[in-house]
């Protein structure tokens, strides 16, 4: 099958789940048994690249990978096998408030240590691990907002209008140039990062790759709508702050314009969707189906959970010195 320009190769594989689904997708062997799955760990890359590889399916594919795949019932009983512990894990790990509007106040408190991601990038980060973190968030950013557009045919009402005018916004509000996605790419050429889309997958980190499942794991599942939009809303709350300083660490580092460009935008842009979440999509869908409140909140705290274990992960590198990526860019 001829490639297209748009379909990424598949990545090399970082263990035995991820190797056997590999295989399955060129068609040389079997997808990994019960024992090979026993014996993986859900938040380890291994088990997270095996759950991104069939996630993509329902994005671009793979170049020389059948589109059919997609639905094949083998591969969905397998995802289904990685999804389950997956979920488990992030239901005890992510523990916090139970009522949607606890988590979401708390959002809005900014901590007063400023010891987060973007707040070392802002006071000291270097050129470098800017580029890292694009390379990182580039598995989100060049598809961005469409794991969450899958929510869209499972809401009504007001959360559905709401939902679907921050989703306008993101792809650009009608126009190409401005799509998020495109504005990411721009801000890694001017970093001079490879834009060809899913080209970091191998050197993302497992806590860069389950942060990226997550929201594919709640968009691909109606019975997760309302932890869909709790995510959707912790995105939308926490970005406008955390883009001003990552604006700021553009300019300060002189990464340039569409670099700053990207940031810039969505200062101005997530302050307003987080009015129209919160008042629309969070108010809208709950009061519709207020059954959904403790979903929403576990959206809120399992976003949390796995965006604190990148920023260890980030942090732990550059504190030291060390690259955060498997292999430096």
């Amino acid at each position: 099958m001829e490639r297209s320009e748009r379909e990424p190769q598949l990545p090399p594989a970082r263990g035995r789940i991820s190797a056997a689904i590999a295989d399955f997708l060129r068609g040389s062997g079997p997808p990994p048994d019960e024992g090979t799955i026993a014996g993986g760990s859900p938040l380890e890359e291994d088990w997270q690249l095996g759950l991104y590889l069939c996630y993509e399916l329902h994005y671009r594919g793979f170049a020389g990978v059948d589109a059919a795949r997609e639905w094949d019932p083998v591969l969905l009983a397998v995802r289904a096998s990685l999804e389950q512990p997956f979920l488990e894990a992030l239901r005890e790990g992510a523990t916090g408030h139970e009522h949607a509007d606890e988590a979401l106040d708390e959002l809005l408190v900014e901590p007063v240590d400023g010891t987060g991601v973007s707040h070392y990038l802002q006071d000291e980060g270097e050129l470098w691990h800017l580029r890292e973190y694009a390379a990182h968030r580039s598995l989100y950013h060049l598809k961005e907002a469409d794991p969450h557009a899958w929510v869209l045919p499972r809401l009504w009402g007001r959360a559905k209008a709401g939902m679907a005018a921050v989703e306008f916004d993101e792809f650009g509000g009608g126009r190409a140039e401005r799509v998020h996605a495109r504005l990411f790419a721009d801000l890694m050429a001017d970093l001079d990062l490879d834009t060809t889309y899913g080209h970091y997958v191998d050197v993302a980190s497992a806590e860069a790759l389950a942060t990226v499942n997550l929201m594919s794991l709640f968009g691909l599942h109606r019975a997760l709508r309302g932890a869909l939009v709790g995510h959707f809303a912790t995105v939308e709350i926490t970005s406008s702050p955390g883009s001003r300083r990552l604006a700021r660490a553009m300019r300060r580092t002189g990464a340039g314009p569409a670099a700053e460009h990207f940031y810039d935008e969505h200062v101005e842009a997530d302050a307003v969707h987080e009015q129209v979440v919160r008042r629309e999509v969070v108010a809208g869908l709950l009061e519709e189906e207020p059954h959904l409140n403790r979903d929403v909140a576990f959206g809120v705290n399992a976003t949390g959970y796995l965006e604190d274990r990148l920023a260890a992960q980030l942090l732990g590198a550059w504190r030291t010195g060390g690259s955060s990526l498997r292999t430096p860019v």
